[in-house]
């Protein structure tokens, strides 16, 4: 019986360790810090829209999950609650508007405004491509 008392003392701290460990370095992990990360790729809006509508997959592999810089002129502002989603908008679709949307950082929201249909770069993590907008997320403005 002394046997399994040290085996079940010996798995139970290697399981303490196992946990600490899991908490400390994966749910504990520091998040990315997008507003001062570096672009992968520096695009302008419609290249980008271009690009993933006609070589789609190409365009999957090499942005999604990027921090891409966006040039482009910016023609629409959409707020709903306290999410402010910015619009290179670059066609008009069976839905409505398609393009560019961007989903802006609370401390750049309320700039943003300021450069409705002017040239503006924003920086954000491309999440991909809906069948009718490009999606960036946790967007800034870059000056």
């Amino acid at each position: 019986m002394n046997k399994w008392l040290k085996i079940i003392i010996v798995l139970g701290v290697m399981g303490i360790i196992a946990a600490g460990l899991g908490y400390k370095f994966i749910y504990n992990k520091p998040h990315t810090n997008y507003e001062k990360a570096k672009p992968d790729f520096s695009i302008t809006c419609n290249d980008l829209f271009t690009n993933y509508q006609t070589i789609r997959e190409t365009a999957e592999q090499k942005y999604n999950g990027k921090v891409l810089l966006v040039t482009g002129t910016l023609n629409k502002v959409e707020t709903v609650d306290s999410i402010t989603v910015a619009v290179f908008v670059l066609d008009e679709g069976m839905f409505g508007d398609e393009g560019v949307r961007m989903t802006m950082l609370p401390n750049h929201a309320s700039k943003i405004n300021s450069y409705l249909n002017k040239t503006v770069a924003i920086k954000g993590f491309c999440a991909g491509y809906n069948d009718t907008d490009i999606i960036l997320e946790k967007c800034s403005i870059v000056e």
